[in-house]
């Protein structure tokens, strides 16, 4: 069982730097960190040097110091691979070993993730180091769990080196096995691209006039995929030689070009996320729409953590201004803010908390990326908030490994995330509709979960009343299949325009759209469009409830025994069908012809039963979030105010604050980034 997600503690954490500090302070951080509530700390991410200053000799008297006081006082331990920043030695003698630019340009040392995944030689060096470690440091005492890398895929998820493009034509080789079947994936026969041999294909390269073959990117996509988790496969293989029992293996992530379930599946024990709500509030932020969820957006973050790994913690979560001296200028948390932040992970899932940074760097590039104490270390507002929290969390145990609760869901896989990427069209629709789904959850009060389609079992989608699919370009049989028994089986599946019209291949299918989900659906796209610039306003009427449509109208008919339910008014859309429905089994499959506004996802939740599940028990202003955690029966509910002034709310029916074990009922007001968590 894991120290830190047993399921029945909530614990904090800060990330350390020892190889950064003096030694003499070393015990005096451990101690205030203890007195503060701090109880694991993750350690030595990018310090190679440290164990192998020189190619081929190891030392570990550092890292031995440091655990060894670690035991003395206390203090629990997560130890890192150090792979996120090869040492200069390693890259000026192997420049094999760093990734490039598209146009074949080296990154050089002197960043971070300046390598690359495909290197021989530096999967050598990474096997080694991985191994040298687990081996001497796994046995000790202090250590409870190993982080792989550092945020694998950020600064950069696209990858041109002369090993990338040698492993690219292994994966293309054991994908299709033979040239044709290649060119007729990526259909080569356009633009005459045909290739005859695997040597002549590259990873995607400059081209003019900088268009691209959008079925290789698909598959380079893919490729990159592969090739982050094989990395992180093979570091994890070696380290679970050595792990004591209960010893855990995490990452922190989640980043792009990245399948996050299957590493997760295969490599490690839970994710870990990186929370930083105060991007919203970097100096170049757009203030201009009023209705901007801001640092609340870090919620669909965390939303996505928990469909990733419904286990999960925070390795970084904001405390203090953050920025690099080349980029992101934010301010400092302000009072109340850290607090919201922390309990905005909890609220989600998150049963471990570490805060980024325990110490503010003196030198480098993140000198403004300021942790919980400043350059001095005294004492300050921020370090008083974290033994605030810690309080909290003392209080917060009943809720320890509950799981959110939500009867809605929005479907993902991976194939549409990254063509929705790389194909504007797909890619205007998408962003449109995730964007409203999720603001009108927030502002509803309608619990969402996010769901991997690609990565699920029957009794996965059957947890939800109502699967939302927007805009799923590429279909397989497998999925369908997966949709259409669901359907069956007395769930509510909404699809939206652009369904079914690739294949595997993102390759645009012959047959009449929706493609496959035409049978489920009940659906007939006549025509389609985007709803040009120069349009009219066009609306749906659905029922009496009317709504804007937005960015893309599908012209719908439906096919025996289906129904037209909404249509559209304006534009030359004027009374064709903007909505069909069709019953499958117990359950019902709607079609919508357009991309979801917030106001339109709002009366979806509405007319499907769903929206604020909890409004026989809580009345809340659209300026709170509203998330529950379910265990043994028992409801948590976390109320979250991010508004700059205080809030009403109102209890409908008794519950009972956790934190001051009150009991609460009728109106109260909590004050600016207020927290409330309660047994409802």
């Amino acid at each position: 069982m894991s120290y830190i997600l047993d399921g029945k503690r909530i614990v904090m954490g800060t990330c350390y730097y020892p190889e950064h500090w003096p030694e003499r302070l070393w015990r005096e951080d451990l101690r205030r960190m203890k007195e503060t509530g701090i109880e694991v700390i993750r350690i030595a991410e990018f310090a190679w040097n440290k164990t192998e200053p020189r190619e081929g000799e190891f030392t570990f008297d550092f890292f031995d110091r440091f655990l060894d006081l670690c035991e003395e006082e206390g203090m629990k331990v997560i130890f890192s691979t150090p792979t996120a920043t090869p040492p200069v030695w390693l890259t000026e003698k192997y420049p094999e070993t760093l990734n490039a630019t598209v146009e074949g340009v080296l990154y050089r040392h002197g960043m971070r993730r300046h390598y690359n995944y495909n290197s021989p030689v530096y999967r050598g060096f990474s096997r080694r180091i991985t191994g040298k470690l687990g081996e001497h440091y796994a046995p000790h005492p202090a250590i409870v769990g190993w982080q792989l890398d550092n945020e694998l895929n950020c600064e950069t998820d696209w990858f041109y080196s002369e090993a990338d493009t040698a492993a690219f034509r292994v994966f293309l080789r054991e994908k299709y096995g033979t040239v044709e079947a290649l060119n007729e994936a990526w259909g080569t026969v356009f633009w005459n691209q045909d290739y005859t041999s695997f040597e002549e294909v590259y990873v995607p390269r400059r081209t003019v006039p900088g268009s691209t073959n959008p079925h290789q990117m698909l598959d380079y996509v893919r490729f990159v995929s592969q090739s982050a988790r094989s990395f992180a496969r093979e570091q994890a293989e070696i380290l679970r030689r050595y792990l004591k029992p209960g010893d855990f293996i995490t990452t922190n992530g989640l980043f792009g070009h990245l399948d996050n379930v299957e590493l997760t599946r295969e490599s490690l024990d839970f994710m870990t996320y990186d929370s930083y709500p105060n991007f919203a509030y970097t100096m170049n932020a757009d203030f201009s729409d009023p209705r901007d969820l801001r640092d609340r957006k870090w919620s669909r973050n965390l939303t996505e953590t928990r469909a990733v790994s419904p286990v999960f913690g925070i390795m970084e979560q904001q405390s203090g201004a953050n920025g690099w001296n080349v980029s992101m200028e934010a301010p400092t948390p302000r009072p109340g803010q850290l607090t919201l932040w922390t309990m905005q992970s909890v609220a989600h899932g998150a049963d471990y908390v570490s805060y980024f940074r325990w110490r503010t760097a003196t030198m480098g590039t993140e000198i403004y990326w300021h942790g919980i104490l400043d350059y001095s270390g005294r004492e300050n507002r921020r370090l008083r908030e974290v033994g605030e929290v810690a309080e909290k969390f003392k209080k917060l145990q009943p809720a320890a490994g509950a799981r959110y609760r939500a009867e809605v869901a929005i479907l993902e896989d991976y194939d549409n995330v990254w063509d929705a990427e790389i194909d504007v069209w797909h890619a205007r629709v998408d962003k449109a509709s995730r964007d409203a789904l999720f603001a009108a959850s927030q502002r509803t009060h309608t619990p969402v979960d996010h769901l991997y389609l690609d990565h699920a079992v029957p009794a996965d989608l059957m947890k939800y009343k109502v699967l939302f699919y927007p805009h799923a370009a590429i279909l397989t049989p497998e999925r369908v299949k997966l949709l259409s028994d669901y359907a069956e089986a007395g769930g509510i599946l909404v699809f939206a325009c652009r369904t079914g019209y690739k294949d595997a291949r993102g390759q645009c299918v012959t047959e009449k759209l929706p493609g496959l989900a035409a049978e489920l659906s009940g659906a007939d796209v006549t025509e389609y469009s985007f709803i040009g610039p120069d349009a009219e306003k066009v609306f749906v009427n659905w029922d009496g409830a009317r709504f804007e449509a937005a960015v893309f109208a599908d012209l719908l008919d439906a096919l025996p025994g289906a129904e037209i339910e909404g249509r559209y008014e304006g534009e030359y859309f004027s009374g064709e069908g903007a909505l069909v429905s069709c019953a499958a089994g117990r359950g019902r499959v709607y079609s919508y012809g357009s991309a979801f506004t917030e106001e339109a996802a709002g009366i979806f939740f509405e007319k499907l039963g769903v929206r604020d599940p909890y409004r026989d028990r809580l009345a809340l202003p659209g300026e709170v979030e509203l998330a529950v955690r379910e265990k043994d029966g028992k409801e948590f509910a976390f109320l979250l105010n991010y508004a700059k002034t205080p809030q009403k709310v109102e209890f409908l029916r008794p519950a009972q604050d956790l934190f001051t074990g009150e009991a609460l009922f009728g109106e109260l007001t909590f004050p600016p980034f207020g927290v409330i968590a309660a047994e409802i």
